[in-house]
């Protein structure tokens, strides 16, 4: 099972920052585990680390470009705090097989999951802030996102499916998109799923661990619909 055991020191060597054990341990335990194994779940940290990580790339935004407009740097931001931003920057470290799953997610391949990968990078960010406070998490933030701020090609539509989903159906003039969402599953591991729909032009469908993730999923798979003719790989 990934992750099951102790973190092992690799991992820390790879994130470069000082982690409290019990913590990290913490932040890499999704939901599934904990409810098998009677333990507590990441999820605090993941909403701790998700303000912190948005804290971080908006003041690096506002002194990267002191020319942009407010619009310009909020879709700067959008992108690079997106769900599939994020599992981007997981894969690139390896993440998945640290991470504590339960059974159901371990047979359905969790590991590689970009809500999951996506979580627990914030988890592990509200870790590193309580370990070592918020200058040094907000220099770990900057350090996890600084491929995707030089690499202009991996912070393209993929980092922010929605909004290059709506702008490509305004060009086409198909209105905007239109999103239904649904759950499933017991409390400690729902799964939602959502069907986006483009007029006439396409509809997709994807999934995720919360209604903005299944949202995410469903945009990028029609975008690529629409505009590449592939299959959403990072959804």
């Amino acid at each position: 099972m990934p992750g099951a055991d102790a973190p092992a020191p690799h991992l820390l060597d790879v994130l470069g920052v000082d982690i409290d054990p019990e913590l990290l341990e913490l932040a890499l335990t999704h939901r599934s585990y904990a409810y098998e194994h009677g333990v507590k779940d990441n999820e605090r940290l993941e909403f701790l680390g998700d303000s912190v990580l948005g804290r971080a790339v908006t003041v690096l935004l506002y002194e990267r470009y002191p020319d942009e407009p407010e619009g310009a740097l909020a879709k700067r931001r959008s992108g690079i705090v997106s769900t599939v931003a994020l599992a981007r920057v997981a894969r690139a470290i390896g993440l998945g097989r640290y991470i504590r799953l339960g059974r159901g997610e371990v047979r359905t391949g969790g590991d590689a999951k970009a809500s999951i990968l996506a979580d627990t990078v914030e988890a592990l960010i509200g870790a590193a802030f309580l370990s070592v406070g918020s200058e040094a998490a907000e220099a770990f933030v900057l350090r996890l996102v600084a491929p995707l701020l030089e690499d202009p090609d991996r912070a393209g539509p993929g980092t922010d499916p929605k909004t290059a989903l709506q702008e490509v159906a305004a060009r086409r003039g198909a209105g905007a998109p239109v999103y239904r969402v649904e759950g499933a599953g017991p409390e400690h591991a729902r799964v939602f799923t959502a069907t986006v729909t483009i007029g006439s032009l396409a509809a997709a469908s994807g999934e995720g661990t919360s209604k903005k993730q299944a949202e995410t999923a469903a945009a990028w798979a029609a975008y690529q619909l629409l505009v590449k003719g592939a299959t959403a790989a990072d959804a």
